[in-house]
């Protein structure tokens, strides 16, 4: 018993024990949490599997820092540039909230690929983890979008001619491509329209399809676990255990797989019957 259950207890403990317990009752909670966040994982993890954990910080980051930018940020030709201009140099700390969400965006970039190249490198991605790996894929085509329509919110000269040239090769893409360079332009040429169109889709529609493929990821990572490193010992000790099972059947000349028959003794011989004229 610790010295901290003896005595009457802080009422404020007792409280948020109280609201668990009755949240717990009506949904399952404690059982979910139980099963999300307390799981065996291989004895050798590295700091590589942390890169998911870390992109997925990198995009709750830019989620709260964006919410802080569209409070000030004004999606019109006329005024976007000089919005973003209030917001670096009148508004209080706004310099570091557009600081942080501007390199953030580059740094999730860089975190995701480090990401998708461990898992690639590990061989994560072999059964049964294929969806994970193509949730994942989804997450940095998502992630890629999501840098590219914000490049061009700042309206400056840079942003639209290089956001021009991305939406063209877009357009060069066979079948869908035309349609989905429409639809970022909102038209068939750029214009006003088209700040807002990619401002809406920086704000809703990636932001919602990339909070939906990170359920889904971190779903199947919980269901799955998490894919052993190439170096580790067991693995290691298994891959050899079949390699030498191998070359013990190719010394057997037997297929793989297959035991060889442990030789069969002979059986003795009957005595044969003997005849009546031998025992007269």
């Amino acid at each position: 018993m610790a010295t901290t259950d003896i005595g009457p207890r802080n009422p404020a403990i007792k409280a948020g024990e109280a609201g668990f317990d009755y949240v717990d009752k009506r949904t399952g909670a404690k059982t979910g949490f139980k099963w999300f966040l307390f799981r065996n994982i291989p004895a050798e993890t590295s700091w590589f599997q942390t890169l998911g954990f870390t992109a997925m910080a990198l995009f709750g980051m830019q989620a709260i820092t964006g919410i802080i930018l569209a409070m000030y940020y004004k999606p019109d030709p006329n005024s976007a540039y000089q919005s973003i201009d209030t917001i670096t140099n009148e508004v209080t700390w706004g310099w570091l909230v557009r600081g942080m969400h501007k390199w953030g965006a580059s740094a999730m970039i860089v975190v995701v690929f480090l990401h998708l190249g461990r898992v690639f490198f590990f061989g994560s991605y072999k059964y049964p983890r294929e969806l994970t790996w193509v949730t994942g894929a989804l997450l940095l085509i998502l992630t890629m979008f999501m840098g590219l329509t914000g490049y061009l919110l700042v309206w400056d000269q840079k942003a639209y001619w290089a956001t021009v040239v991305a939406v063209n090769i877009t357009a060069s893409a066979p079948i869908l491509g035309p349609y989905v360079a429409d639809i970022l332009r909102a038209g068939p040429e750029f214009g006003p329209e088209t700040l807002s169109r990619f401002y809406s889709i920086h704000m809703l529609v990636i932001p919602g399809a990339m909070a939906t493929f990170i359920g889904l990821h971190l779903f199947l990572i919980s269901k799955l676990g998490i894919a052993e490193p190439p170096y580790s010992k067991r693995r290691l000790a298994i891959e050899r255990a079949e390699d030498e099972a191998r070359r013990a059947a190719e010394r057997e000349r037997l297929p793989y797989g297959r035991r060889p028959v442990p030789p069969v003794a002979p059986r003795p011989s009957r005595p044969e019957p003997v005849k009546a004229e031998e025992r007269s």
